[in-house]
């Protein structure tokens, strides 16, 4: 009689594991997305502005390199919950944070006007 849980094959478990190319891919990608906005900073060659946008496109850039090659997070069936529980945690992130600062700003201003 066959076994019926033959090691060749891959289950679902395995999907959830990465592979040491991944973690390499992911480390490099977390290298060179930390090294660019370093040298701009260290070395400013354009406007402070335009740097600034730039280290917050590349920190995001960073958190989904995160997200996708050493938290295995992905649009497959498996991973559906984790992803939805961490897009529904990062709403709530941005609607403390964003309101806070907006209010924090509103009683600046209101209290400076007096």
């Amino acid at each position: 009689m066959a076994n019926a849980h033959s090691h060749t094959g891959h289950d679902s478990h395995d999907a959830s594991h990465g592979s040491v190319k991944s973690y390499v891919i992911g480390f490099v990608l977390s290298v060179i997305l930390t090294l660019i906005p370093f040298g701009l900073v260290m070395y400013p060659s354009l406007p402070k502005a335009l740097t600034l946008w730039i280290v917050l496109a590349f920190a995001v850039i960073q958190v989904l390199v995160h997200l996708v090659y050493f938290l295995h997070l992905d649009r497959s069936a498996a991973q559906r919950n984790n992803v939805i529980a961490f897009v529904f945690a990062a709403i709530v992130i941005v609607l403390l944070v964003g309101l806070s600062l907006w209010i924090m700003f509103s009683i600046h201003t209101n209290m400076m006007a007096h």
